[in-house]
């Protein structure tokens, strides 16, 4: 299991080409692809934003991948389902806005086909039925091209979390809903994972995400990409470039004891740079209880109360910052628990009914809804 890594400083196209070349010769470069190939490219389309946001793929790294495909002479279809509509009039904004039609222009077909299709997985943990798109089925082989953020439920959202965006954004909240813990929710992203299993796994590290992730963060250089065959060894080097334990990002400790890759990123054989000598000490993580749950001294603490008392005191959750709320009902519509009441133009979260999806939090146009640690959780984690 083989991790590549490589700088790149910028978003300009001759260093972008450089930066891929070299990301992927240690894994053997592109030569799996032959001429008449369909490959699918996923990248994380979440919303509208612009590149320069830096909550979706860039489109200049799409585009020097598609160019490789191309000169291989494959064809290259790319698409994402982010919240919301699955629809063309939709996506149609999606692709508008976040730069796609770069990549349209390059040589990709955007994807048009809305089709949805049931999948049965009966070695899934969690998953072992689920919704898709039907794109995905005229692929040969897939692609799974994120971005290096943080992320109010996971931790940190990179290579296993972007194949969520294989579940039709309307179904989503539903999936949501049927597992609301993030131990449970993460073993359904591995179950796609292990489903769809993408042949290539590249993080988009240019330019990440920090703070208030995955949408309303801060755009934070970076300066690399990692590349994998597997996305979780992909991922364990990305959250350690951010400062981010393996027991801290739930996708990535579903993946462990699984056994689908080691407990620390230092077992792993990784080529090109060196990713300690580019990782960023001070990176502006979401921290929550679950990083409570791998302090030593918080766990002796925690050995004498409850788990329900961790719950409900330590527990981070969605709170919104009025000022900057503009009313616009969208953490109402896409709250999987409908937990949010909107009161005077506001939302009103019902703290019983709130399942802590953090959806709300990640689809807020103006980042109004953000993640809050209680006073008690940021004492024990020190700091935070």
């Amino acid at each position: 299991m083989k991790v590549s890594v490589a700088e790149c400083k910028s978003y300009k196209e001759a260093e972008v080409a450089a930066a891929l070349e070299a990301l992927l010769a240690p894994l053997g470069g592109l030569d799996w692809v032959t001429p008449g190939m369909t490959i699918g490219i996923k990248a994380n389309l979440v919303t509208f934003l612009k590149p320069e946001a830096a909550a979706t793929t860039h489109p200049a790294l799409l585009c020097g991948l598609v160019r490789m495909l191309r000169a291989r002479g494959a064809g290259v279809i790319l698409g994402d389902s982010p919240g919301g509509l699955y629809t063309r009039v939709y996506l149609e904004r999606i692709y508008n806005v976040t730069g796609m039609r770069a990549a349209e222009e390059a040589g990709a077909e955007l994807n048009h086909d809305f089709s949805v299709r049931e999948a049965a997985f009966p070695a899934a943990r969690r998953a072992k039925s689920f919704s898709y798109t039907g794109w995905l089925d005229r692929c040969d082989a897939l692609i799974n091209f994120c971005k290096l953020k943080t992320h109010g439920m996971m931790s940190m959202s990179g290579a296993a979390k972007n194949m969520f965006g294989a579940v039709p954004g309307t179904v989503k909240p539903e999936y949501h809903y049927r597992f609301p813990e993030p131990a449970d929710f993460a073993d359904m992203i591995v179950d796609l994972d292990e489903y769809f299993k993408p042949r290539l796994s590249i993080i988009d590290g240019v330019v990440g995400m920090e703070g208030n992730g995955p949408t309303a963060g801060t755009p934070r250089p970076i300066g690399l990409l990692i590349a994998s065959e597997s996305p979780h060894a992909a991922d364990l080097i990305g959250s350690a470039v951010i400062g981010l334990k393996p027991g801290e990002v739930p996708t990535l400790a579903a993946a462990i004891r699984r056994g689908l890759i080691p407990d620390s990123p230092e077992a792993l054989e990784t080529a090109g740079a060196d990713w300690r000598a580019l990782a960023v000490p001070d990176y502006q993580k979401v921290q929550t209880v679950r990083s409570l749950r791998f302090n030593r001294e918080s766990e002796r603490f925690f050995g004498r109360i409850s788990a329900a008392f961790v719950d409900r005191a330590l527990a981070s959750y969605p709170r919104l910052q009025k000022d900057a709320c503009v009313g616009c009902r969208e953490c109402q519509k896409v709250c999987p628990a409908r937990a949010i009441d909107m009161v005077e133009r506001k939302p009103q979260i019902d703290r019983k009914k709130c399942i802590r999806c953090f959806c709300c939090q990640e689809f807020c146009p103006k980042g109004a809804m953000q993640v809050h640690r209680p006073v008690l959780a940021r004492c024990l984690t020190r700091g935070g």
